[in-house]
């Protein structure tokens, strides 16, 4: 009887099946991006606060160069971070937002109405909150810290309560927050530049065709598109759009369809195979053949959703856990509990703690009153309350709004970080508690007014 190569493979220690266990059950739990972005903000804090807080500085601003055919330029590795990676993390936005259009919640106007209704009370209130308290001071340039979401973070604590929130509201959640990133990618390129460059600006609208081009013949080569998209960043970053919203067009541009429909593919491979199966085995043929079923099966799969998968691993566990340890570091020494109550920290923890919730509760009550859509499916009045809280864990977006706005006024920026990192720990504590003790499932959907 044949051995199998499975069988031939030396048995895996017993001491390592023990020490990997915990790790692979941690990165197979759903809340686990979140959980590793809050531990590495806890230690950004905790290191930015030791007795080595010199080299966390010294880390994080280290002078970088880089050359590429006698032209170069000089960053730091905290820029690095902030506006080369994060690239990365808004390619993956922009990629979800266009699935979520094309195939996802957002692919019908009825489907995307409430959600788009609840963003607009969870951007504008808290804009507006924070714009009362830092009126004429040099803190009003902030004005859009407090209008994000952070999805990892607040998926990431419904999950911790998910026997608690129907799936309806996770929806809801995750389509608000696609539309709280679209209004922040708006509000960076409309508000957050450095000055607009006419002739950089026509090179990046022409690079925007040749990637409307390249999904239009349904180029699926990541290569190309990575080299477009490298082009794209340099473009806009000369025209004074921040270049890392070259990485949400790049995202919008990958393919979102198949190449065929997938019963055709699955007709011709059952009809290839039954073939194979009537012949004499081949070993010398089996490759041909396995690839022939590999290619005709990526003909099925939409290159984004590759795209998705291929990045999405790298992006929520390394890349914006790496943004949170790089910018969540803020020296609370000489600080004391009475700087929360300076207008520019306070604006954001009232925009995010309070703001949030009613804009997103309110606007959304309103238009369920009004019978413009019906609640989530499953949920409660109080449950949406509970979820509208937990939209205001900011965090990600919001730091990274919070650099663009206050570059260069390092003061500031320090209390920009202190008011994020309280009211998106306020919120994140206070939603997990109401949804875990207060709130309960709905005995019925509360439907559209006759």
């Amino acid at each position: 009887m044949a051995t199998s190569p499975t069988t031939n493979r030396p048995p895996v220690p017993a001491l390592f099946k023990v020490a990997l266990a915990p790790v692979q059950a941690f990165f197979r739990l759903e809340a686990s991006s979140g959980i590793l972005l809050a531990l590495c903000a806890v230690a950004a804090l905790a290191w930015a606060n030791s007795p080595w807080s010199a080299s966390y500085v010294s880390v994080f601003d280290a002078p970088l160069r880089l050359e590429v055919v006698g032209h170069g330029g000089h960053f730091t590795f905290r820029e690095l971070i902030n506006d080369g990676l994060m690239t990365l993390f808004f390619f993956l936005v922009g990629m979800e937002i266009k699935r979520e259009l094309s195939a996802g919640e957002l692919r019908t106007f009825s489907r995307a109405l409430l959600p788009l209704i609840a963003a607009l009370g969870g951007m504008v209130v808290p804009a507006g909150l924070y714009f009362a308290f830092t009126r004429g001071t040099p803190a009003q340039g902030g004005w859009a810290i407090p209008m994000a979401t952070d999805i990892a973070f607040a998926i990431g604590c419904l999950t911790l309560v998910k026997a608690r929130v129907g799936h309806g509201l996770v929806v809801f959640l995750t389509a608000l927050a696609i539309f709280d990133d679209i209004g922040g990618i708006l509000v960076i390129a409309l508000f957050y530049g450095t000055g607009l460059h006419v002739e950089w600006l026509a090179i990046a609208a022409a690079l925007v065709a040749v990637l409307w081009g390249l999904n239009r013949f349904y180029v699926r080569n990541g290569l190309i598109y990575a080299a477009v998209g490298v082009a794209l960043w340099y473009a806009m970053h000369h025209g004074g759009i921040h270049a890392t919203l070259s990485g949400v067009v790049l995202g919008m541009a990958i393919p979102a369809l198949p190449t065929r429909p997938g019963r055709e593919v699955l007709e011709e491979l059952a009809e290839y195979i039954r073939g194979l199966v009537s012949q004499p085995d081949d070993e010398s043929a089996r490759g041909a053949q396995l690839l022939h079923i590999e290619e005709a099966l990526e003909d099925i799969e939409p290159p984004l959703n590759r795209f998705v998968h291929l990045w999405h691993g790298y992006v929520a566990y390394g890349i914006v856990p790496l943004f949170a340890l790089a910018n969540s570091g803020v020296d609370v020494s000489g600080m004391s509990p009475s700087d929360l109550l300076k207008p520019l920290p306070l604006g954001i923890i009232v925009g995010l703690f309070v703001g949030k919730q009613l804009g997103i509760f309110l606007f959304t009550w309103a238009a369920v009153k009004a019978g413009v859509s019906p609640l989530p499916a499953g949920g409660s009045l109080a449950q949406l309350h509970g979820v509208a809280v937990v939209a205001g864990i900011g965090f990600t977006v919001a730091l990274f709004v919070g650099g663009l706005a206050f570059a260069g006024q390092p003061a500031l920026l320090a209390e920009a970080k202190l008011g994020i990192l309280t009211g998106s720990l306020l919120s994140a504590v206070v939603g997990y508690l109401l949804l875990r003790y207060v709130a309960r499932p709905a005995q019925a959907v509360l439907q559209t007014p006759s």
